[in-house]
């Protein structure tokens, strides 16, 4: 139960939280108890601390994924790029056998699953350090183990849709 204004209006809250346009990644893992590979994509991502290197994303309570990545040491985060906003839609619905389903994807050095370096504008190697419960939500940080990037442009999510190239570059082009 929480305790808030009896006028706050959550639509209007969500509608707000639009505004600000994310990037949009998968995150995978292996699951402990089956050993096979596990993602969702995620906009809920952003930076922590530099020293130590650590990054956050979240994950909703009621996800059926929550259990398996509250007990996984570790997790990789894939950045995607612009012209992946199909493989972001794949990996959002449906099982996790169609999710990598026809994805040529490897297994990094711990077993947890990369996608190809093709789709990916940046890509993050992370120890499962800590999680806290907040309001709807898990809170997840990693600490970065490995991380790379490429040129590519990243895939946007912005008032609710996808945004393939952010404004301020459009005008430019």
């Amino acid at each position: 139960m929480s305790v808030r204004d009896a006028n706050f209006n959550a639509h209007a809250f969500r509608q707000a939280l639009g505004r600000f346009a994310t990037g949009v990644a998968i995150v995978t893992t292996t699951d402990t108890e089956t050993h096979s590979p596990i993602g969702l994509t995620i906009s809920s991502f952003n930076s922590v601390s530099m020293d130590p290197p650590l990054v956050l994303w979240s994950l909703q309570n009621s996800s059926t994924l929550l259990k398996t990545f509250l007990t996984s040491n570790r997790y990789n985060i894939h950045i995607l790029s612009a012209d992946h906003m199909m493989l972001a839609l794949q990996f959002s619905r449906g099982t996790q056998e169609e999710r990598f389903a026809s994805l040529d994807f490897t297994y990094n050095d711990f077993g947890i699953p990369r996608l190809p370096e093709s789709c990916m504008s940046a890509y993050f190697e992370c120890h499962n350090k800590s999680q806290y419960l907040e309001g709807d939500h898990h809170i997840m940080i990693g600490q970065v183990e490995r991380c790379t990037h490429s040129d590519s442009m990243p895939l946007v999510f912005h008032a609710g849709t996808f945004d393939l190239t952010p404004s301020s570059l459009k005008k430019k082009q």
